[in-house]
């Protein structure tokens, strides 16, 4: 059969944790509109009668304004360069920046075969999709450009055999019961994150942590979750909770319903807010809510 790794990377927004979640099938990735949505590498596992994709998104390629963002973008240059394959998103719609081509180059080594998929083409004019595959034909070392949809499902299963062509024979990296290397309770943190970047405007989400003090499941059935949300200024945290704590009721109400769904079970949530200035450039800080040296290297 085949089983082989696939780093899937672009700059920030270009539809790779969406583009995973289906061809997995299930929701491993948080997403949102804004940049800055993926933290950590996650691993997302397709599993065919002949086959296993191990899929790793990574963090959106961006300039890095912070420790955090720092070891993020080393994460992403990490993930790349131990794996079978790497799918290099662009976002079409968005139109090709010079920072696309400058990106896309640093990884088109030709050490690691690269595919370039070119995402979101069922929001722009058919006749311009062309035009976009065009802009590349003088990048070396791509070798194959496929154009999708995630969202509609266009060329996916395209995709698929193209990514089967380049993985190797062998045995199934995880048992196929395993659709992704993070557990349960990183995804109830990953699950608030992506509500509040949903709810928020501008900068407040990414300066958040989620931080479970609590995930249990009573002999009920019911999950008792109980969680901060660590801010880095008091202003933040004001904006956060909202008038009488409306926002913050809004936004915990929208991420216990997807909790459920993806529990399957009823959930209890309580939700706190802390003030921790700067912890995002704090290394101490860092580890103690889960982005230690070792989640990025």
């Amino acid at each position: 059969m085949k089983s082989g790794t696939v780093a899937v990377v672009g700059r920030a927004n270009a539809g790779k944790s969406t583009l995973i979640n289906v061809l997995v099938g299930e929701k491993v990735a948080i997403v949102s509109p804004k940049p800055q949505t993926t933290r950590d590498r996650i691993l997302g596992v397709k599993n065919g009668d002949d086959y296993q994709i191990v899929f790793e998104d990574t963090p959106g390629i961006y300039k890095a304004s912070s420790l955090l963002n720092s070891r993020m973008q080393k994460s992403t240059e990490v993930a790349a360069r131990d794996v079978d394959l790497i799918l290099y998103l662009i976002d079409a719609h968005a139109g090709v920046q010079e920072e696309d081509k400058k990106s896309l180059i640093k990884f088109a080594t030709g050490d690691i075969p690269l595919v370039l998929v070119l995402t979101k083409t069922d929001i722009m004019p058919k006749e311009n999709i062309p035009l976009m595959v065009a802009e590349f034909e003088d990048v070396e070392n791509i070798d194959k450009i496929i154009t999708v949809s995630a969202r509609r499902g266009k060329n996916l299963g395209k995709l698929t055999d193209e990514i089967l062509k380049w993985l190797p024979e062998g045995d199934p990296i995880f048992s196929d019961d395993i659709i992704s290397d993070r557990s349960e309770k990183f995804m109830i943190s990953e699950i608030m994150r992506e509500k509040m970047l949903l709810k928020y405007d501008k900068e407040i989400p990414h300066g958040v942590a989620i931080v479970i003090n609590t995930f249990e499941r009573q002999p009920n059935g019911v999950y008792d979750i109980n969680l901060d949300i660590v801010c880095e200024k008091f202003n933040h945290k004001a904006i956060i909770i909202g008038k009488q704590g409306a926002k913050l009721k809004e936004v915990s109400s929208f991420a216990r319903q997807a909790m459920e769904k993806f529990l399957d079970a009823k959930v209890f949530l309580t939700v706190y807010v802390k003030v921790k200035e700067g912890w995002r450039d704090n290394p101490s800080r860092l580890r103690e809510y889960g982005y230690s040296d070792e989640d990025f290297y």
